[in-house]
């Protein structure tokens, strides 16, 4: 063995910023040096869990083991590859053989003649046929930690001044990976912040307004969002689609002890199934197919901080039990990695459904509910709330203006009372969405809602409004009669864009609601899309 060959390589391994780097580099190294027949690393870390574990029985403490981390070596036999990490000997409990001897005490063994210590060895017939004479093993040691085990099988024998260099050469590559290993957590931390950013000004893009009305409905919930945001409680936000969930979510984390945290949104209705336990958990490179490298799971990303879990409802069942071990035990497991991390969230969940309801039909988990709703809040829809629209309307008058370069619209008495008169199935987003329209086409003069509002969205007030039958007294519409008009708002959008559901100039952009929330208004109240084709 050349020792002078060493240098450069522990000077390369210095400067490699990841341990899927450094490792290779070591054991590479060192099988290139005359007679060295394998080289490899065992890194400890947690116990295997795998039931063909070769050593299982043997293994006193299954919580952390050696895992074979990187293999390089020169076989007799070309066609063999000594680079797999899949061997029967890719783990090797603490304590037990020579390689969990040294792992388990932290001390060097040198084997200078292996025939005369069989015992060592677990395959001696492999020993024998590739000629192996030698064994030298090391502890991977940084400040006082055992991080693993370097161990070489040498073709000749090893003598002492090589036995001491290898203790060098191991103490270098102990700090190379500890090195390694704190450039990766950096990075990690790195990638962290900049997800929490990506996610902040995704909200900035996505929230509408600010929490603007005097109504007394609202002036209830603010009352509601004082009281609870000073603590660590769960909240449920329960409001139809548009009502502004997501600003009340944003106002009590800001309003709590977490708002020097990141606050990280999850559109539950968003995620595609498969893909819910990746986005919520995180995974490792190599954990399905088009995992390219470690990923960041909303949880991770969330943590010390408050997760917006919107929608909720959506979650698939087969994957509410996951959720509810984290947020009773905050535990859990990045796909394909068996580690166990810890996480520390405040949880505030939004959804339009009912989800009583739900549970009733098996299709939400009753345990989660109870989980997440510790303080629930119903946002009051629009409609109730019709006193606001003024300050609503002049807001986003405004807002719009400015954003689009327009000159300021004005609007009027009478179509203040216009849009009072709206019953407003999307809420304040179709409001948003309406005002919008109506900016762009006054070009800085009075607004006009003829063609921002849809077909059937206002009562004359000319003429006077006979009651149905059933109907309540003094205004107040009685439900089956609100029904009825959602279904002929619902019926109105859908003749307007000929059926058309989805994408730009649907009948959910027109009415100023999501697709998915009205595919299923309109299985509730049993339209088909073609009905007024």
């Amino acid at each position: 063995m050349h020792i002078e060959a060493l240098q450069p390589i522990i000077l390369a391994v210095a400067q490699a910023r990841s341990v899927e780097t450094v490792l290779p580099m070591i054991v590479r190294g060192l099988s290139d040096q005359p007679h060295v027949a394998l080289a490899r690393i065992w890194l400890i870390a947690p116990g295997d869990i795998c039931a063909s574990c070769r050593m299982r029985q043997e293994c006193p403490d299954q919580a952390r083991c050696l895992h074979l981390a990187a293999s390089a070596g020169n076989p007799k036999n070309n066609r063999e590859d000594w680079s797999r990490l899949d061997g029967d000997f890719r783990r090797f409990p603490l304590n037990v053989r020579k390689i969990g001897r040294i792992g388990a005490a932290g001390e060097s063994v040198l084997l200078q003649n292996i025939e005369n210590d069989r015992q060592w060895i677990a395959r001696p017939d492999w020993a024998h046929r590739e000629g192996i004479q030698s064994f030298a093993g090391h502890p991977l040691v940084f400040r006082q930690e055992i991080l693993g085990v370097l161990g070489l099988f040498s073709r000749a024998a090893i003598d002492a001044q090589e036995f001491a260099w290898l203790r060098t050469f191991a103490d270098h590559a102990a700090i190379a990976i500890a090195n390694a290993r704190a450039f990766e957590e950096i990075e990690r931390l790195h990638a962290q912040l900049e997800m929490e950013n990506r996610y902040l000004r995704e909200e900035v893009k996505t929230t509408f307004g600010d929490l603007i009305g005097e109504s007394p409905a609202l002036r209830k919930v603010l009352q509601q969002i004082e009281i609870v945001a000073p603590t660590e409680a769960s909240v449920l936000i329960l409001g139809e689609t548009g009502t502004g969930k997501e600003l009340l979510a944003r106002a009590i984390h800001e309003r709590g002890m977490r708002r020097e945290r990141p606050l990280i949104t999850v559109n539950c209705s968003a995620v595609p199934r498969e893909l819910f336990e990746s986005e919520f958990f995180g995974h490792v490179k190599g954990a399905f197919t088009g995992a390219l490298k470690d990923r960041l799971g909303r949880f991770q990303t969330a943590d010390g901080g408050t997760l917006f879990l919107d929608e909720v409802g959506e979650i698939p069942l087969e994957l509410q039990s996951k959720l509810l071990r984290v947020l009773q035990e905050g535990q859990f497991e990045r796909l394909g990695e068996d580690r166990t991390r810890q996480v520390e969230v405040r949880i505030i969940a939004a959804t339009n459904r009912h989800l009583q309801q739900e549970i009733a039909a098996a299709r939400f988990r009753q345990d989660l509910y109870y989980r997440l709703s510790v303080f629930p809040i119903t946002v009051p829809p629009l409609r109730e709330r019709s006193e606001d629209i003024p300050l609503l309307a002049q807001h986003f008058i405004k807002s719009t203006s400015t954003r689009l370069n327009r000159p300021p619209a004005r609007i009027t008495p009478a179509q203040i009372e216009q849009l009072q008169r709206y019953h407003w199935p999307g809420n304040i987003r179709e409001l948003q969405n309406v005002i919008e329209r109506a900016v762009i086409l006054a070009r800085g003069g009075v607004l006009q809602f003829d063609h921002a509002l849809p077909l059937n969205a206002t009562v004359a007030s000319s003429t006077p409004v006979l009651p149905e039958k059933n109907s309540a007294p003094s205004g107040v519409i009685r439900e089956e009669n609100w029904k009825e008009r959602e279904r002929d708002n619902i019926l109105a959008a859908l003749k307007q864009t000929r059926g058309k559901i989805y994408g730009a100039g649907g009948a959910a952009e027109l009415l100023g609601i999501k697709p998915t929330t009205l595919a299923y208004r309109m299985k509730v109240l049993g339209i088909a899309k073609n009905d007024q084709l």
